[in-house]
């Protein structure tokens, strides 16, 4: 859903803030969003955007349009919070992102309202919460590591071969991209690139 822009510079910008948007998402094509939108249309929203996701593809226009649309103080409302995200991850930086853009955030069924005196708690908890699960992920990462070492592994990229180094280096000579190369012999995109650039 693309919003209308107008040329015309001599009409005036409206300032407009304050206002409930809402946004609705389902997760296949073959399900329709018109029970969400009646909800947050009675909810108070002035328009509501929609997204329908289908496979593993998470790509939300609906809502980036939404963000876009949106001015500072304005709520972006939803019927649950799983619909701003799949995953706490998803949800989390979506919720950081909103607050960072002065976006308030409304959830029906949570019964959330960060416009609320009460309800800004919610947005400084939501960001405890990210900085814990990135502490946490961390900390995995460096015991995995630590603990890989002391079996005698040392984890990391693993180095190629002369052969394969040889190879690529060949077909990017001849005028193949390193992408290209890498799909021609299975190794990684990043790893072709960065060989081809630094020949080992």
């Amino acid at each position: 859903m693309t919003v209308p822009k107008t040329n015309d510079k001599k009409t005036p910008k409206m300032t407009r803030t304050g206002d409930i948007l809402g946004y609705a998402r389902v997760s296949t094509s073959e399900q329709n969003t018109s029970t969400q939108t009646e909800r947050l249309k009675d909810a108070g929203a002035l328009r509501v955007f929609e997204d329908v996701i289908s496979g593993k593809k998470f790509d939300r226009p609906g809502l980036a349009s939404l963000i876009d649309f949106a001015r500072p103080g304005d709520s972006l409302c939803v019927i649950r919070l799983d619909r701003l995200g799949r995953s706490l991850k998803e949800l989390l930086e979506t919720v950081e992102y909103l607050k960072s853009r002065g976006i308030n955030l409304i959830s029906l069924e949570e019964k959330l309202d960060t416009s609320s005196a009460a309800g800004e708690l919610v947005f400084h908890v939501f960001g405890a919460i990210a900085h814990f699960e990135r502490r946490l992920i961390s900390e995995r990462t460096r015991d995995g590591i630590a603990a890989a070492r002391k079996r005698g592994k040392n984890p990391g990229r693993p180095k190629l071969d002369t052969e394969t180094v040889s190879a690529l280096q060949k077909l990017v000579k001849a005028g193949m991209t390193p992408g290209m190369a890498a799909k021609q012999l299975g190794i990684g995109r990043s790893t072709a690139y960065r060989v081809a650039k630094y020949p080992i």
